[in-house]
């Protein structure tokens, strides 16, 4: 049997990425024509349809999708052995952009250091920070982002986990507040206030509310925002006390914790919940196929070292 054309991995990437005859020729610079006859191709090696019709569109079959994700790893691995192998990467001159998938709290709190960090030594690579819509793997899994920072969640056990810091939740109200003025928060006074929660889900409760049912008291959630810095601007215009996390509240490089504002002229008081809740470990993700990339791992270890001096700051 003669060996396979090798060249059809990458019409065939392309294919079940974008499920779509007419996108993919698009996307390799083919005629409508040139891209069926290669789907035939593809069909012949591999024994399946790999896209059926269903209706207007096509939808790939089910041992297309069991392909999609190990061709995709086939594809980056045959693009780094062909890379040039350069040794340690030479930093004033590289051009990279570093795609981290990471909340609006976490880009807050560490963003302006990474950035700094990162063009100190090398000052044409750019960093890219995209919301997290959904905790997946997919873009980890396809290469579209290099790193992913939050809460380990189920990533699939492929994915290679880091431990960047503890980190645990903390009440904030407004500058002029009710509670501003107490020294000591109790449980009964936290919960005689509304709440506003973020929450991309739209989700109202959580572990505060499963420690303050176990005290016999329930909190009014008024309002469920899709992100901590809007938790915080609700927080500021109200009475309403947010719910946190205490990296978010981290002073930048030359400013003072307990005046920092946000924005900027409208100040806020931070204080710790008067119920016992787990810390959560905040971690970075990526695929094993970067482990041995040495820009890579150079980017994860800025990261790790950006994360802890701040925290310990």
């Amino acid at each position: 049997m003669p060996d396979p054309d090798l060249n059809l991995l990458v019409a065939l990437d392309v294919l079940l990425a974008d499920g779509s005859v007419i996108g993919a020729a698009r996307r390799l610079g083919l005629s409508a024509s040139a891209m069926s006859r290669t789907l035939a191709r593809l069909r012949e090696a591999t024994g399946d349809p790999l896209l059926v019709r269903a209706g207007r569109r096509m939808v790939l079959t089910p041992h297309a999708e069991a392909l999609r994700q190990r061709t995709r790893n086939a594809i980056h691995e045959a693009r780094g052995l062909l890379r040039p192998s350069t040794g340690e990467p030479d930093f004033p001159t590289l051009q990279r952009t570093f795609t981290i998938r990471a909340n609006d709290g976490f880009v807050e709190a560490f963003g302006a250091s990474l950035i700094a960090g990162a063009t100190a030594l090398a000052p044409h690579v750019r960093m890219s920070f995209t919301p997290k819509l959904e905790k997946t793997p997919a873009p980890l899994r396809e290469g579209s982002a290099d790193l992913e920072i939050g809460v380990l969640s189920r990533m699939g056990p492929e994915i290679r986990v880091q431990a960047l810091f503890r980190d645990r939740f903390v009440g904030v109200v407004r500058s002029g507040h009710p509670l501003g003025a107490e020294r000591e928060i109790t449980a009964e006074r936290y919960v005689a206030f509304g709440h506003v929660v973020a929450s991309r889900r739209g989700q109202g409760s959580g572990p505060v509310d499963d420690a303050l049912a176990a005290l016999g008291l329930e909190r009014k959630v008024v309002a469920v925002v899709p992100s901590f810095p809007a938790a915080l601007a609700v927080a500021q215009a109200s009475d309403l006390i947010a719910l946190v996390p205490a990296s978010f509240l981290l002073s930048q490089p030359g400013e003072q914790p307990e005046t920092r504002a946000f924005p900027p002229s409208v100040a806020i008081r931070a204080f710790d919940l008067p119920v016992i809740t787990e810390k959560i470990t905040v971690s970075q993700m990526w695929h094993p196929r970067l482990d041995a990339d040495p820009v890579h791992r150079w980017l994860r270890q800025l990261v790790l070292e950006v994360c802890r001096q701040r925290m310990a700051s």
